[in-house]
């Protein structure tokens, strides 16, 4: 069994630790903890993990962003992979910090990513892990607070939720989007949210 994971980011320098990062930070954990080594490929970093018996590409796109559909759909059809083996992690505005929520599909939420990712695919219909960031910005200030870096707290916390979503994925893997949904849907890190 393959799967593709995807995690969403901006590369270059000035997008390491912001908000809109986090997909990113997910697959740099994920490798460093199964030795594995990212390749640049075309549309984005490349590394290969298995899990009980399972094939699983790590995907950065290169793409930036709003762009992501074009890597995602590109190595969704070099793998030869249905729908069902994608799974895409991103960052929610939605969501207070350290909440997770996993979705079997449904809409871009506002996310520039992930809609580009429907746009190109022609289907809302694969899963994907959200991430909150929170949405503590003023009104046209979303931008800055999306691109900005995390605070200090706010890194403290991310190795847990980094092993978290590592889990969650692991588990759409062996169980399906389902029953790892009950489990990473509960997920909360209560010292970041009492903030």
């Amino acid at each position: 069994m393959n799967y593709l994971v995807v995690g969403l980011g901006n590369i270059g320098s000035e997008y390491v630790r912001t908000r809109h990062n986090m997909g990113f930070m997910v697959l740099d954990a994920w490798s460093q903890a199964s030795n594995a080594v990212f390749s640049t490929q075309r549309y984005g970093d490349v590394a290969q993990v298995s899990f009980k018996g399972r094939n699983i590409t790590l995907l950065k796109p290169s793409t930036y962003m709003n762009l992501s559909g074009n890597a995602v759909r590109y190595w969704m059809e070099k793998l030869k992979l249905p729908i069902e083996n994608l799974i895409v992690i991103c960052d929610d505005i939605n969501l207070p910090f350290g909440k997770l929520r996993m979705r079997a599909g449904g809409s871009d939420g506002g996310h520039n990513g992930l809609g580009n990712i429907n746009e190109l695919l022609g289907t809302q219909q694969y899963c994907r892990i959200r991430m909150g960031i929170g949405n503590d910005f003023a009104k046209g200030y979303q931008c800055d607070y999306v691109l900005g870096k995390l605070s200090r707290e706010e890194l403290d916390a991310m190795p847990e939720l980094c092993e978290k979503v590592i889990q969650a994925c692991k588990d759409v893997t062996t169980v399906g989007v389902s029953r790892a949904m009950n489990t990473c849907n509960t997920v909360n890190v209560p010292k970041i949210t009492q903030l």
